[in-house]
């Protein structure tokens, strides 16, 4: 059993990241109210814990991944294998599925 002690010593490998979920907003600037399920079918906003070392191509050069701990990221929904620490569900993902970086 993962504890959330134990989620900043997860490593992922080669080309994969740990994320973290972060609640959407269920409000709109112009106060309406977006029902859970409005949002099933939208790609996730998450947060970057862990990144692994990066994916060696058939040159033998290791590629590293364009991401910091803390960046935030939109993932699919759907993509990565879940871990569930505690009441939080993480992600862990091939870097090619996380679809963009929010600066």
């Amino acid at each position: 059993m993962i504890t959330h002690d134990m989620i900043n010593q997860i490593t992922p490998l080669s080309d994969r990241v740990l994320l973290k979920p972060i609640d959407a907003d269920k409000i709109t600037a112009s106060g309406i109210i977006i029902p859970d399920s409005a949002n099933k079918e939208r790609p996730s906003l998450y947060e970057v814990i862990a990144i692994g070392p990066g994916k060696v191509d058939k040159e033998g050069t290791l590629q590293k991944i364009d991401l910091q701990k803390g960046d935030r990221v939109i993932s699919g929904q759907y993509s990565g294998d879940d871990v569930k620490v505690g009441d939080t569900t993480y992600k862990i993902v091939w870097f090619d599925y996380i679809l963009a970086k929010i600066n």
